[in-house]
């Protein structure tokens, strides 16, 4: 296993890309040996190409696509040592991806989404008001990437609200005691994307309610696709919700089952930033070349947390484009980039499960 140590104890975006990518050129090839030694399914893959183990240009490392968690366990442990299986979301009838997490692996993905969302909203051990229900943390050896997301962000809460009933009907009652019980302090709202549109803002508007949120900061993602139907962009969804909720503070972010921990939180600018645990590469989608800055084309995720399962190089179902390296206006040094949509025929999925309103 990969000792990160030494990068727990740096700013998550402290690393300039020429920096970056050295400690990548020695981190990343052992990895990809790690994963070789211990995953059959791997080795199998890497055999057939006639990998050479000993590559270390980033761009030059193998990926896996994303779908692949569907169908094979590409764990680098033993079946004994497995502390969590985390799965994707997927609509009814849909295979689900499953990650499997040893505890130092699950440990690792937890500080390190501390370290990250702690250099955007300077929040720590504040009041938490889940935008979501109880039951979707119920199980807690088989977690979906949403209670996985959850749970994960839970470590910022003090005291905890879920602000829906199992119906996925706005509590409001326990709601306004919460914000009542806290006023003056700032209170930290989680939620996934279509989950606070659909179930948060849409609820208030057919009721006629307000809420003031205005000192509360609210982080969100994994939902944009079951939103397309609606066309939501990302500037209708910060304006409404300001103008329902009073809402200022709004952060979305880019992740994934296959790589949690490894989140990418959009900045002041409005721009997406990998950290220095984890990478992007955008692909040209007719032969996989390396795309130029502003180039559409598919997005592959890096990350140095996958070490219990082999998830530390993935193509992607999303499309995207890098915007700029080490320049982003916000001070944060590294790639930062923008999702544009979805690859044409790829599954309807998300890091968030599916919940029909009736």
């Amino acid at each position: 296993m990969l000792d990160l140590s030494f990068l727990l104890d740096k700013d998550a975006f402290s690393f300039d890309n020429i920096r970056k990518r050295a400690i990548y050129k020695e981190l990343l090839p052992q990895l990809v040996k790690h994963h070789y030694d211990n995953c059959l399914d791997y080795k199998k893959m890497l055999d057939v190409q006639s990998y050479d183990l000993s590559i270390s240009i980033l761009e030059d490392i193998p990926f896996l696509p994303v779908s692949l968690f569907k169908k094979y366990e590409l764990k680098s442990m033993l079946d004994l040592d497995v502390y969590k299986v985390l799965k994707s979301s997927g609509t009814t009838g849909q295979n689900v991806s499953k990650i499997y997490l040893d505890k130092n692996n699950a440990a690792l993905q937890q500080k390190v989404l501390l370290k990250i969302v702690s250099d955007f909203c300077q929040i720590t051990r504040n009041p938490m008001l889940i935008l979501d229900t109880s039951e979707t943390i119920k199980n807690r050896l088989n977690f979906s990437a949403r209670s996985a997301a959850i749970l994960g962000f839970s470590l910022f809460g003090t005291d905890k609200c879920f602000a829906f009933d199992n119906d996925f009907k706005l509590d409001l009652s326990a709601v306004n005691l919460f914000l009542e019980k806290h006023r003056g302090k700032q209170i930290m709202l989680f939620g996934f994307t279509f989950i606070v549109w659909k179930y948060l803002y849409k609820q208030l508007v057919m009721q006629g309610i307000k809420l003031d949120l205005s000192d509360c900061i609210l982080i969100h993602g994994g939902g944009w696709k079951k939103l397309k139907d609606e066309a939501v962009s990302n500037t209708e969804f910060k304006s409404s919700l300001k103008k329902q909720t009073s809402l200022k503070n709004i952060y979305d972010y880019y992740g994934m089952a296959e790589q949690t921990g490894s989140i990418y939180l959009e900045c002041s600018e409005g721009h997406l930033h990998c950290s220095i645990f984890s990478e992007i590469i955008i692909r040209n989608a007719t032969d996989f070349s390396e795309c130029n800055i502003g180039e559409i084309g598919i997005v592959q995720v890096v990350s140095l947390l996958a070490q219990s399962y082999c998830g530390h190089s993935l193509l992607t179902e999303d499309l995207g484009k890098l915007i700029g390296i080490d320049d982003c206006k916000c001070g944060r040094k590294g790639k930062y980039f923008n999702i544009t949509g979805r690859v044409e025929k790829s599954d309807d999925r998300g890091c968030s499960d599916t919940y029909e309103f009736n």
